[in-house]
């Protein structure tokens, strides 16, 4: 018997992504006959009350769940229960102790949906009524921590009472299809690999950007900001990635051992350099889609004040032999222009043009990964147009993945949440990994700190500050948005 126990199971996360993703993999199959799905919550509900709200966030959030009938429904709110839990109130854990049997062959997983401040008191409960003992697993959210310090401190206090083979820090980018493609992009194709370095490779772009502002959570994100929200867990994850060196195989540790390598990697800002290669702003009111939308400020929750940042890009760098003088350009904002994440690998121009000059725009090859909002894959090449003469144009070798495979598209969390159950530990962050992330973020954060002109202010529904494209440009380079060939 599988039991999935979604602390905050009344939470906003828990009505958009954790129930529909429970849902979806409950409906094809996924789960094991006897699995058992307990939502825990301060409020004083029945599990009849529960049942309901976990029906309407499926009917609001769970769209894109294929498969589901009447008949599934109901099946899968019979395995639905409700314990009400307060941390701070030890009694209340007893009585889910009551519903979960503990044992190697019973596995139980703990998903802590909640603030951060939370994951300590939880786990020392639930390790004082015997529940960390046996096959648990525990499921933390990020962020974790606000700095390095932070981060460290609630990491020694999760190892007081778990081992690390039983901590899943969920970061849901890694779930997502193409993500994982990357791994199987770089280390299942022999062609790639004498590319993938400094000498052929000019820079690499990965770039996240959202349309949507802070939405309902504004209190929350004005004391996390861009540069906690997205750069120190999202784009890190996929800068190691791209960077790392091949395993010596596909275990777990394997992999994230060389996630760490290139992370511990990456070059260290002085003060000064932060100045020279990071670039902060926010949002203030525009336009996007056309619809008029507010400045951050003036969102609910938000200072009127406020100094955090909505925009981050940065030139980073990594200090080994593969990737020395190659920047990683990272870029994340919200009110942006469009909704997409890529990965750009721009490689090299050719040393020669033998075709003569007046062949127009040659902009050098590039590999363009596509993780959102569709998932593909493009090199980008020169070839000859049709006619007299040799004239090149640009043609784009294109592998979308809604096309190629007809299987099931499963949702990044649903992966990960099958992953934990399973105890597939790959696609979770291991602790050496979240403090190597931290160690180069912390540097940057302190010197904003100390530089308040720093946040430059940008229009809802553009690309962000006018600095982030100087930031380029001053090196030769634009953002795939702003290339002008010639």
């Amino acid at each position: 018997m599988t039991t999935f126990v979604l602390f905050g199971g009344t939470g906003d996360l828990a009505r958009r992504k954790i129930i529909p993703a429970l849902y979806s993999a409950f409906v094809n199959d996924r789960l094991d006959a006897s699995f058992r799905f307990i939502g825990a919550a301060r409020e004083g509900l029945q599990s009849e009350d529960y049942r309901q709200r976990v029906a309407d966030a499926i009917a609001q959030f769970g769209g894109k769940v294929s498969g589901g009938t009447p008949e599934k429904l109901a099946a899968f709110l019979a395995v639905t229960y409700y314990q009400k839990v307060d941390a701070r109130i030890p009694e209340d854990f007893e009585g889910l102790r009551a519903q979960i049997p503990v044992s190697e062959a019973n596995p139980t997983l703990f998903y802590l949906a909640t603030a951060p401040n939370i994951f300590i008191p939880v786990v020392e409960q639930l390790h004082a009524h015997g529940l960390t003992a046996g096959n648990a697993r525990v499921v933390v959210e990020k962020p974790l921590g606000r700095d390095g310090q932070s981060a460290q401190a609630i990491n020694q206090a999760l190892r007081q009472y778990l081992h690390e083979k039983q901590i899943y820090r969920i970061d849901h980018y890694l779930g997502k299809e193409m993500v994982q493609n990357l791994l199987a992009l770089r280390f299942a194709n022999s062609f790639l690999e004498p590319l993938w370095n400094r000498k052929w490779i000019q820079d690499v772009h990965i770039s996240i950007s959202e349309q949507v502002g802070v939405e309902s959570r504004g209190d929350f994100y004005d004391q996390t900001g861009a540069m906690r929200d997205m750069i120190q867990n999202h784009l890190l994850q996929l800068v190691s990635i791209v960077a790392m060196e091949p395993p010596v195989n596909a275990d777990p540790d394997s992999i994230r051992d060389e996630k760490v390598k290139a992370l511990r990697a990456l070059h260290k800002f002085t003060p000064e350099e932060v100045s020279k290669k990071t670039v902060r702003g926010q949002y203030r009111a525009g336009a996007v889609d056309g619809k008029a939308v507010p400045g951050y400020q003036t969102e609910p929750g938000v200072p009127t004040a406020s100094r955090t940042e909505t925009f981050v890009a940065i030139r980073a760098e990594i200090d080994n032999w593969r990737w020395a003088g190659v920047p990683f350009y990272l870029r994340t904002g919200k009110r942006m222009a469009t909704r997409s994440a890529e990965i750009t690998i721009n490689f090299k121009p050719i040393p020669y043009a033998i075709f003569g000059n007046g062949q127009g725009p040659m902009r050098s090859n590039r590999l363009v990964i596509s993780l959102q909002p569709e998932e593909s894959v493009k090199l980008f090449m020169k070839a000859k147009e049709p006619g007299e003469g040799i004239r090149l144009s640009e043609v784009a070798l294109d592998l979308d993945f809604a096309e190629v495979s007809t299987s099931r598209r499963v949702e990044s969390y649903e992966r990960l949440l099958l992953d934990a159950m399973h105890g597939d530990l790959t696609l979770f962050v291991r602790d050496d990994e979240l403090m190597a992330a931290w160690n180069w973020v912390d540097p940057i954060l302190q010197a904003w700190q100390n530089d308040s002109e720093g946040l430059k202010s940008y229009i809802a529904g553009s690309w962000g500050p006018a600095a982030a494209s100087y930031l380029l440009a001053q090196h030769g380079a634009a953002w795939g948005e702003e290339y002008v060939e010639g």
